[in-house]
């Protein structure tokens, strides 16, 4: 009679479902070690994110008006 232990060592293949499970197991492992943020943190780091996307976005205006005009005026010299 053949276990299953000795069937697999035999194959060296593991089941579709055991590889299924051992992932699940170790992406809940990996889940309950993440430090989550509290509500204050997460309003901090997304107001960060927000005006830091601003500021780049005026800068980006800002430098895309200046090429636009000094070109416009090159063009229709």
């Amino acid at each position: 009679m053949v276990t299953k232990t000795m069937a697999r060592t035999v194959n060296n293949k593991t089941s579709f479902k055991e590889q299924a499970t051992k992932f699940f197991r170790g992406s809940w492992a990996e889940l309950k070690k993440v430090h989550w943020p509290s509500r204050k943190e997460l309003v901090t780091y997304t107001s960060v994110v927000l005006v830091s996307v601003l500021i780049v976005a005026a800068l980006l205006w800002v430098f895309d008006s200046v090429f636009s005009f000094l070109l416009g005026k090159l063009i229709l010299r």
